[in-house]
């Protein structure tokens, strides 16, 4: 006589045997259904500016190499941090995402947002950078930083710094200068770069540091003077102009950089897609083009290298900060 087994037997087995396949990871789900619509590029400033450029540039090519399309959204207010914020409390499936630039470090030392800055965006990928320069007005009596240095310390705070408001980049810059070098300059903030560029070069102050996009055509022009590039190497634009830290001022590096983050606990899959085509596409002939005529530099980093550029920069901004006593007004 056969015996068959239990029918409840039979059925957990068959139960079994057909659920097997569909216990995967859900990281593997979301890698093999991404993007399943549209992605959101949130850009934290009003349209216009370098990020945005940036962003929309990248947009372009992005959207097409993953198969749908990339919406820029400018989403400005609280320095960046308005935009940011979004981004961090976003849904972490890869449809979110946020370009940011070096402006994200200083806010984190000088005005933080309401996340962690570190853990509550994964970082993507770094892909641009756009050096520094620091500009004199033509009439001032001086041609390179050893110069303006020696100026500098013949009139103890008469010589004036613009920048783009307190806390900016090109603030703190002339702070790490003024400390580095143990001089002491008066700074001068406005509401934007583009009214302190223009108080240079009518001559209402001595000093700006812009980035090469903003300074290069009045240096070109004669109607400003690069002293110094702010960034560890020159800057391919103007290759005999020397960096600050080679012109007698050790450890100053000063960098505007771009990237892009994901919320926090986007999918590893996910993540490393995004890196590999944003990279790929950085990697371009036409991107290359694109970018350099922008002023910027291509760059194209893993997701390692960019987080640990953020958090260097964080500390590094963080002394600055602490260091000339600067608070948010």
């Amino acid at each position: 006589m056969t015996i068959h087994p239990p029918r409840t037997g039979r059925r957990a087995a068959l139960r079994t045997l057909l659920g097997a396949p569909l216990v995967v990871p859900r990281s593997v789900r979301a890698q093999d259904a991404y993007p399943s619509r549209p992605i959101r590029l949130i850009v934290p400033f009003a349209p216009g500016g370098g990020t945005d450029i940036l962003g929309r540039t990248l947009a372009q090519k992005l959207g097409p190499a993953l198969g749908t399309t990339v919406i820029v959204e400018n989403r400005p207010g609280a320095g960046g941090n308005l935009g940011a914020e979004q981004v961090a409390h976003a849904a972490p499936d890869g449809h979110t995402l946020l370009i940011v630039s070096a402006s994200y470090a200083v806010n984190a030392s000088f005005q933080p947002p309401k996340f962690d800055p570190v853990r509550g965006l994964a970082p993507i990928a770094q892909i641009a950078s756009v050096p520094f320069l620091l500009l004199a007005r033509e009439s001032l009596p001086v041609r390179d930083v050893s110069g303006l240095l020696a100026l500098a310390r013949e009139r103890p705070g008469q010589l004036t710094y613009a920048s783009s408001g307190v806390g900016s980049s090109p603030h703190l810059a002339g702070e790490m200068l003024a400390s580095l070098s143990s001089t002491r300059m008066i700074h001068v903030p406005y509401k934007g770069g583009g009214p302190a560029i223009t108080d240079l070069l009518g001559g209402q102050v001595d000093l700006l540091f812009a980035t090469v996009v903003q300074g290069l055509p009045h240096v070109k022009a004669g109607k400003l003077r690069a002293l110094g590039v702010g960034g560890p190497v020159r800057a391919p634009q103007l290759p005999e102009v020397p960096t600050i830290a080679e012109s007698g001022v050790p450890g100053f590096d000063i960098t505007n950089w771009f990237g892009v983050l994901a919320p926090a606990g986007t999918p590893a899959p996910i993540l490393e897609r995004l890196n590999r085509d944003i990279v790929q596409q950085l990697g371009t002939a036409e991107m290359k083009e694109r970018l350099t005529a922008e002023g910027a530099d291509p760059w194209g980093s893993s997701a390692a290298e960019f987080a640990r550029l953020i958090e260097s920069d964080i500390r590094k901004y963080t002394q600055i900060v602490r260091a000339a006593g600067i608070r948010a007004q």
